[in-house]
């Protein structure tokens, strides 16, 4: 007991003079700091093994020297335990989020190679379908030939000239068989004068049963372009006649008017007369 109360005695006057002087110190001029050479170094060795030696000594002589803990290093180490946790945990959480991004990571390369042999196999089906859509538009185009082919009236002659003949003869014997036999001409050789005359001549059949709508048609498809045959100005008036006929003056004018710039010229008294009528009832001025 005495020992403890000798070295806090000790302790307080150390206290005292460091107050005490850092009093002086602050009055006067601060301290330089410490060159820590090799020489200061070894004292500093020489002091702490002395003190070690003391405190060897006195504690062997059954006189222990207590050092109290400072409060501040006893918070220290609650924080730094606290932290020591904390991190622990952290390294716990790293370690399963590690476990999870390598599964997530295993799974995308499964995913990876499935996502491959989809799209192999996508492709694959994609050119069996392209192959088949090929062959089936192939084939609907040979089917439409051949439908187109066999719809197709044949030529009895091989020639628009004496299909026209044949077709002028046998409508004189049979209408309805003759109007067949001209409506094949133009389809078997269209764009040719042969065709032109059997579409007026189909109008004059067709006018004859009374439709009048009708022949105006297929004598204008006749007349497309004007043609510099025989009939093309009996056929203007045929056409003027029956858009009169069907109430429609202005365009009987107009085709009369194309008659006069065209055909007039060279056609018969009587057509001129037809002609003359024909402005006269549409009121062509």
């Amino acid at each position: 007991m005495k020992s403890l109360l000798t070295v806090r005695n000790v302790a307080l006057a150390v206290v005292g003079c460091l107050l005490v002087g850092g009093a002086v110190v602050a009055q006067t001029q601060p301290l330089p700091p410490v060159q820590w050479d090799n020489r200061r170094l070894d004292t500093l060795d020489r002091n702490v093994r002395r003190l070690e030696r003391a405190l060897t000594q006195r504690n062997s002589q059954g006189e222990p020297v207590l050092v109290e803990p400072d409060p501040e290093v006893v918070a220290l180490q609650g924080r730094v335990g606290v932290m020591d946790r904390r991190l622990r945990d952290l390294e716990a959480t790293v370690q399963r989020v590690n476990g999870d991004l390598e599964r997530m990571t295993f799974s995308q390369d499964e995913s990876d190679r499935d996502n491959a042999a989809l799209r192999t196999r996508l492709a694959d089906a994609e050119g069996r379908l392209q192959a088949l859509e090929r062959a089936a538009t192939e084939a609907r185009a040979a089917q439409e030939a051949a439908e187109a082919e066999a719809a197709q009236p044949r030529s009895p002659t091989g020639d628009a000239a004496s299909d026209l003949a044949a077709a002028r003869v046998l409508l004189s014997a049979d209408p309805a068989r003759g109007r067949a036999a001209l409506e094949a001409v133009t389809v078997n050789w269209p764009d040719t004068p042969s065709a032109r005359e059997a579409l007026w001549r189909v109008g004059d059949v067709i006018r004859a049963g009374g439709d009048q709508a009708g022949a105006v048609q297929q004598y204008a498809q006749a007349l497309q372009g004007w043609p510099t045959q025989a009939w093309a100005g009996e056929v203007t008036l045929k056409l003027a006649r029956g858009l009169e006929a069907t109430n429609r003056d202005p365009q009987a004018c107009a085709a009369l008017g194309e008659y006069t710039r065209r055909y007039a010229a060279t056609s018969t008294p009587a057509l001129r007369q037809i002609a003359a009528d024909t402005g006269r009832a549409a009121n062509c001025r």
